[in-house]
């Protein structure tokens, strides 16, 4: 299900987009129904994953159990503790800090991720490439950003660690997390070409070039 509704001033947003809640996993036509500039708060499932995750399934061949179809995941290697298996920890861990990681160097993995898993959104800090572009217009995706140490808040809308896989790899196991209001987040890629980094790219050497064509420098 997705709402939109009218927001003032989101974490990090720009004021002319819309706001959408989704609970997830969301389908491709709510997926590619968000802009850049646009906001995203997520429910019910999100799933945690870095490096060593993908670097295991894609590159040697471990499979995991979990449907990732339709669903979102973040570039995270959670701080977490240890406890007993409970109804609140079924586990066997309890989130202490669940932060966002830089997504560029996980760049060759979007793709797969959409065209095997079905993933339908990344979440994570300072952008992706070209490739992921292509991905997210050709298979439906998005990238929602968040700003960078957030991480004391972002655990705030995580409600639990529902269950996790490739736990050998810990903590860059893949993580499923229950959230609850998690965001705001900005679509800062979305499925029609559109990247608010690229267009920042553009603007900074454009003024660049001003400013060196003022100096009477030839860029």
């Amino acid at each position: 299900m997705a709402t939109e509704t009218s927001m003032s001033t989101p974490l990090n947003a720009p004021t002319n987009g819309t706001h959408h809640t989704l609970d997830m996993p969301a389908s491709e036509a709510q997926i590619r129904a968000l802009r850049i500039g646009d906001t995203v708060t997520l429910n019910r499932t999100l799933f945690g994953i870095r490096d060593a995750t993908q670097i295991h399934m894609f590159d040697h061949g471990r499979a995991t159990r979990f449907d990732l179809r339709g669903h979102a995941v973040i570039h995270t290697a959670p701080n977490v503790r240890r406890v007993d298996v409970s109804p609140q920890h079924p586990a066997g861990y309890e989130p202490v800090c669940i932060g966002t990681t830089t997504s560029m160097r996980m760049e060759r993995f979007t793709a797969p991720l959409m065209q095997t898993y079905g993933v339908r959104a990344v979440i994570g800090k300072g952008g992706l490439g070209a490739a992921s572009s292509a991905a997210f217009a050709q298979f439906g995706g998005v990238y929602l950003a968040i700003v960078g140490g957030t991480a004391a808040l972002e655990t705030t809308w995580i409600e639990q660690i529902e269950d996790v896989d490739l736990d050998d790899l810990n903590p860059e196991s893949l993580w499923r997390l229950r959230i609850h209001h998690f965001g705001p987040l900005l679509v800062a890629m979305d499925s029609h070409g559109g990247s608010l980094y690229s267009t920042v790219q553009q603007n900074t050497r454009t003024q660049r070039d001003a400013v060196l064509a003022s100096l009477g420098i030839r860029a």
